[in-house]
């Protein structure tokens, strides 16, 4: 004999516990949609829980001004406190260091001459060291049909105009490009005072043609050109490069090779030293410190690990590794940034300060010399890092390239 409940309650009893199965499935599926998000996000979601009180803050450098796709950062060392900004489309703009500015006016439009697709663009600029005599600055930027990088020079009449005039381009070095990615595209110059460029690999992944170490090549490199001298026609070559005057067919412009897209670098302002952030392939960002004639590794390797081949990569022991690396679960894109010695932050004197586009890190690394001594993560909020930038005081800046705002670190309240 068993007890037989009335149907009634038979299916009340099944729809509860319907109900209780619908809401957990429900419960489960808004978790995994969290934790996606989080994913996606950096794992931003629940840093508050995991992490420590970062140190500082970001705020909005110049709360009035917003760019489009911005850059590079720079100032003119002129004396009269402008900055200027490269929008990635073609357009340089100019205004006055203020946090209160109210517009950034358009200081030179080359937009006709740039293809901006991608990481294609108006990528680097750099002002003479003559600058107030001269007038003289330089760009690199990309276009296509055919597809090629363009380092060229501008000049304006006076160094206090407020626009120059694209008709006074003149081209000092122009080169092809087989694919539309891995531009390098940074142009600065070091404190000896020759110009220096960053190119990339040439695109597309792996370095399929192995441009990087062949140094009949351009591509995969960092190049040294004396912008005053024209025996290349509208440039010479140091004659301290490694490569000058040699028989082997190899590149004069060349200072350092095996690189896979250098983005940004930098110059230590006390010591010259020169920084470069060289985006990975597949499992590493890296920081390296390039000296004259140095051989950082790509394709042979990616970072300090074996890529092509996959062992017995170096085995002269001759290629140089970061001094610095991290893998792609802290982030997928490094930009390189500068040396601080600025006064707002005391913190960071002396400290190299870097970031990841994808991830948002903002990241000091304090130094001795060649070797990494520390390292501390700023904040976890840069957004789309594409570049720094520093003003005439050394103060240091952020630039976030999809919301088109400058950012600058402050002591976290």
């Amino acid at each position: 004999m068993y007890l037989r409940l009335p149907v009634h309650s038979s299916l009340n009893r099944y729809k509860n516990r319907l109900l209780i199965f619908l809401i957990s499935i429900a419960f489960i599926a808004v978790g995994l949609v969290i934790l996606l998000i989080s994913y996606l996000n950096g794992n931003k979601l629940f840093l508050g829980f995991n992490a420590e009180p970062k140190a500082y803050q970001l705020e909005n450098a110049f709360p009035n001004l917003k760019f489009n796709s911005p850059v590079e950062f720079v100032h003119a060392y002129d004396g009269t406190n402008r900055i200027f900004v490269l929008e990635q489309e073609g357009v340089i703009k100019v205004f006055d260091n203020n946090p209160a500015v109210k517009i950034a006016t358009t200081y030179m439009d080359i937009r006709d001459k740039v293809d901006d697709l991608g990481e294609m663009g108006l990528l680097g600029i750099a002002f003479d060291p003559d600058f107030k005599e001269n007038g003289y600055f330089y760009v690199n930027y990309n276009r296509r049909n055919p597809l090629e990088t363009i380092v060229a020079r501008f000049r304006a009449n006076s160094y206090t105009d407020a626009k120059v005039s694209p008709a006074s381009e003149v081209i000092l070095m122009r080169f092809s490009q087989p694919y539309d990615n891995h531009n390098g595209g940074k142009v600065a110059f070091g404190l000896d005072g020759y110009l220096y460029i960053s190119t990339g690999d040439g695109g597309a992944w792996g370095d399929q043609h192995n441009y990087a170490q062949n140094r009949s090549s351009v591509l995969g490199k960092i190049l040294r050109i004396d912008v005053h001298k024209t025996e290349k026609g509208n440039y010479g070559i140091p004659a301290d490069n490694p490569y000058a005057g040699n028989t082997e067919g190899f590149r004069e412009e060349i200072y350092a090779y095996g690189l896979r897209n250098p983005w940004r670098f930098s110059f230590d302002s006390k010591t010259g030293q020169m920084w470069v952030g060289d985006v990975g392939q597949n499992e590493f960002e890296e920081i390296d410190i390039v000296t004259k004639g140095g051989n950082y590794g790509w394709r042979l390797k990616e970072a300090s690990r074996c890529y092509n081949p996959r062992n017995d990569c170096d085995p002269s022991k001759a290629l140089i590794d970061p001094i610095h690396q991290y893998p792609r679960s802290e982030g997928v894109s490094v930009t390189g940034g500068y040396v601080y010695h600025g006064k707002r932050i005391p913190a960071l004197q002396g400290k190299y300060l870097f970031a990841d586009y994808a991830k948002g890190n903002i990241w000091a690394m304090s130094f001795d010399g060649m070797t990494k001594t520390g390292l501390e993560l700023l904040s976890s909020d840069g957004g789309s890092v594409s570049s720094f930038g520093v003003d005439a005081n050394e103060e240091i800046y952020i630039l976030d390239h999809y919301s088109g705002k400058i950012k600058r670190l402050i002591a976290a309240k």
